[in-house]
């Protein structure tokens, strides 16, 4: 959860723009950080310009599948690992592959002038250095999961460069996001539908092992966040009112699939019209089909006829825009909390307002 929304430190004193969350960022993240840094690239000029690590991060670690016993605690995204879902790809699921490059340091670190701060807050951290991006999170189970997640899915991913707790390293996909939430995307009609297609080649995978989030569960979580919405006047009774009736509509049975879980529009890379993968899995798990397709469409209504035609198959479009206002609902006082900015310039407070 939390939008990524990109903040650049220069590393040669360039002014920076305000980090979301940045105040919350723990200690720890930075120490993390510095180690890693100290990783990639132990003479480049970056490393010289930051805090002494105390100490390299060693060689690539196992990583846990969900369920086993964690080795540390803490949390995106270059080339990326596309498989053919036929054949070789069957073999693959279930296993993690790692990428063994003595000499990538110096190729993707030489030319880094800055380092961009994708998102920050007290739960979790990501930066990009070169063409590496390291996750930091203070939850090391979200990290087995995104891990065990992307070694899973028969769709492009990111490529694991290296896995060092709290740190996950992973090289950056080629092309830009799909689009933001609150601001028109560039990308063409025919990427929006290749998104769609690579979220119905996602759902027709083998389920994970792990289970997602239960109806009871959502009911529950509805219910505190109306109440907190109201209670500290974010929104008015009829908004909180209205908006909590169409996501009622989302509430029912539903037969699960593999679910990226958190399929914001910022999740998608593009390349002209092709996809050219799909970002932080540390949410998936079993879930409802429509639960991704509100997600990848919130904020852009206008490619939602693109999205279900490249989604090949019937899509109750009524149950996609009630998790929208579910998401809506349940997403505000995490951004708040967060230091995602005041709620009135959430575009998720925008569209709950704007709801029919």
């Amino acid at each position: 959860m939390g939008r990524p929304k990109s903040w650049t430190t220069a590393v040669t004193g360039r002014p920076a723009q305000r980090v979301p969350g940045h105040p919350g960022l723990r200690r720890e993240h930075l120490q993390a950080i510095w180690a890693a840094l100290a990783r990639c690239h132990r003479t480049a000029p970056v490393a010289s310009r930051l805090p002494t690590a105390t100490g390299a991060l060693g060689s690539m670690d196992h990583v846990a599948r969900p369920g086993e016993r964690r080795q540390c605690s803490t949390r995106q995204r270059l080339v990326a690992r596309t498989r053919n879902p036929g054949s070789g790809a069957a073999q693959q699921r279930g296993r993690t592959r790692y990428t063994r490059r003595r000499q990538w340091s110096s190729a993707m670190m030489a030319d880094v002038e800055e380092i961009e701060i994708v998102v920050a807050h007290n739960e979790r951290a990501t930066l990009r250095v070169g063409d590496v991006f390291l996750k930091i999170d203070v939850d090391q189970t979200r990290t087995d999961v995104e891990v065990e997640a992307m070694a899973m899915a028969p769709v492009p991913t990111p490529e694991i460069l290296w896995r060092k707790p709290p740190v996950l390293a992973l090289a950056a996909l080629p092309g830009t996001a799909l689009g933001h939430l609150g601001e028109p995307s560039t990308a063409s009609s025919a990427a929006w539908a290749a998104a769609g297609t690579i979220v119905r080649t996602l759902h027709a995978a083998a389920l994970p092992p792990w289970p997602g989030r239960t109806v009871d569960e959502f009911e529950s979580q509805l219910d505190s966040e109306c109440e907190w919405l109201v209670a500290n006047d974010v929104l008015p009774t009829e908004v909180v009112t209205r908006n909590r009736r169409l996501a009622e509509a989302a509430l029912r049975p539903w037969t699960p699939v593999f679910i990226h879980g958190d399929l914001q529009v910022d999740h998608v890379f593009v390349a002209g019209d092709e996809v050219t993968g799909v970002v932080d899995w540390s949410e998936a798990s079993q879930g409802d089909a429509l639960f991704d397709l509100a997600t990848l469409t919130l904020g852009h209504v206008e490619h939602l006829g693109d999205v279900v035609a490249g989604y090949g198959t019937n899509v109750d479009r009524d149950l996609i825009r009630a998790w929208w206002s579910l998401r809506c609902l349940l997403n505000v006082r995490w951004l708040v909390e967060h230091g995602f900015g005041p709620p009135e310039e959430m575009p998720e407070v925008v569209m709950l307002r704007s709801a029919p």
